[in-house]
């Protein structure tokens, strides 16, 4: 089984300090959330684990190699004139020279293209892709390697609601197949206590919190984060869902 360990993780921008002391030891086979306002590090968190960064502390692997990471960030910048399928071909042959491919990556393309439901869009140039369909082919990019240390940033934030679910259950199966360690940014943490089995809080430059989500979750947390007042409770289904009462009154914080 792969694991990630975050040892203090330190970041900065010139002078500015983002992050102080970011900690974690993630375990692979399941989805965990990266969660935490706007500006709270998140992207300068996975920059970091990247290795496109440097900064304070110790990032690491085990039972994977370097190679085995995959970072997707927001902005893709698709501008290549290559058709879909092309482009993972591109990925899946990065750094190996040649478009020659096997009996074995091709099968590894088509079994992508299939898990993400973009078939359809094989033979599209990626300058015709709407932005949700953009973002779905990132994430087939990412993944036609299987990678074992995968981190995702905002991976469903221009999807529409069924392809969220859609992809997020594509993520969840592919981490439980390959073992995985797989970190998503999310905002949305009706998605992150539906999808995700442990959850990381970054803010004030470090790991407010990190464990099992429904533990991490907490109205307390959700204030703090965020400021504002919210429940969690369970649904008609015995689902968990975060209701938002509004944001913190002034002096009430």
């Amino acid at each position: 089984m792969v694991s990630l360990t975050l040892e203090h993780i330190g970041a900065r921008y010139g002078r500015r300090q983002v992050l102080t002391d970011a900690s974690a030891q993630l375990q692979g086979g399941t989805l965990t959330a990266l969660v935490g306002a706007n500006a709270a590090g998140k992207s300068t968190l996975f920059r970091r684990i990247a290795g496109h960064l440097r900064g304070t502390g110790a990032v690491r692997i085990d039972g994977a190699c370097a190679d085995d990471l995959r970072y997707m960030p927001q902005d893709t910048g698709m501008n290549a004139a290559l058709t879909v399928y092309e482009s993972i071909i591109l990925a899946l042959k990065q750094g190996a020279g040649g478009w020659r491919l096997s009996a074995e990556e091709l099968r590894a393309v088509d079994d992508t293209v299939r898990r993400f439901n973009i078939t359809h869009l094989a033979d599209s140039q990626l300058s015709e892709l709407s932005g949700g369909q953009r973002q779905a082919v990132s994430i087939a990019q990412t993944l036609v390697s299987r990678p074992k240390v995968v981190l995702m940033d905002e991976p469903t934030s221009a999807l529409d609601l069924n392809r969220q679910y859609e992809v997020l259950e594509s993520l969840r199966v592919y981490a439980e197949e390959t073992g995985a360690v797989m970190i998503l940014a999310l905002h949305d943490l009706n998605q992150v206590m539906r999808c995700c089995t442990q959850t990381m809080a970054l803010g004030d430059g470090h790991t407010l919190a990190f464990g099992p989500t429904l533990e991490v979750l907490t109205p307390d947390l959700i204030r703090r984060l965020y400021g504002i007042d919210s429940r969690v409770e369970r649904c008609s289904r015995g689902c968990p869902v975060m209701i938002v009462d509004g944001p913190v009154m002034a002096g009430t914080a």
